[in-house]
């Protein structure tokens, strides 16, 4: 279905973010990175359910990433296990700040399911070094295709960083669901860039 030309309402304690899907066809040259950088990356074939949703969540939380939280534990156990997808962290100081999750489940196909950094990062040159080793992976196995999707939601400069990375956008949604901080899933001090609307009575 196609939302009309216009405005069209959005029920209090529900959120609306408009999606942009992105891939590359080809493996880009890489961007630089920052030399002599105090992290480092490192693949968790064997992840647990707890430190993945650990992380997902302390990663996620500024941009109200919920889909992971809400999935029931077995589901999440069978896609994150799953030898088809990897899993990487990015850690300082032998803590995990960065979440990076590739599905290569679709043959031919790698999806950038998640990737996250947790908000002391940003703007250092962390998402540099984590995209570059994103497409090192993504690229080194036998596919034609490579997409990611962010929203609006996600930091303001995310898309802007994906088409420098190489990514090309070709579809555009709304996506519209349950405020995540009126459901349970996210503190309600979470996001405090966006609004809470709450149903009334």
């Amino acid at each position: 279905m196609q939302l009309p030309d216009g405005y069209s309402e959005v029920a209090a304690g529900k959120l609306a973010t408009v999606v942009t899907s992105l891939q590359m066809l080809q493996p880009p040259v890489l961007r630089s990175e920052r030399a002599e950088a105090p992290w480092r990356i490192r693949a968790v074939p064997a992840p647990t359910v707890q430190w993945y949703r650990d992380l997902y969540a302390r990663v996620g939380a500024l941009w109200l990433w919920c889909s992971r939280l809400e999935m029931p534990l077995e589901q999440l156990a069978s896609i994150i296990r799953d030898p088809a997808v990897e899993l990487y962290a990015l850690s300082v100081d032998g803590r995990d700040e960065g979440l990076l999750e590739l599905d290569f489940r679709d043959p031919g196909h790698c999806e950038l399911a998640f990737f996250g950094l947790g908000a002391e990062l940003l703007g250092q040159g962390a998402g540099r070094s984590l995209m570059n080793h994103a497409l090192r992976m993504g690229w080194a196995r036998p596919i034609r295709r490579l997409w990611v999707h962010t929203c609006t939601l996600d930091h303001p400069a995310a898309l802007a960083f994906y088409l420098r990375s190489g990514f090309s956008a070709y579809a555009r949604q709304v996506e519209v669901f349950d405020d995540p901080r009126l459901t349970g899933l996210a503190p309600r001090t979470a996001a405090p860039q966006v609004p809470l609307i709450e149903p009334a009575g």
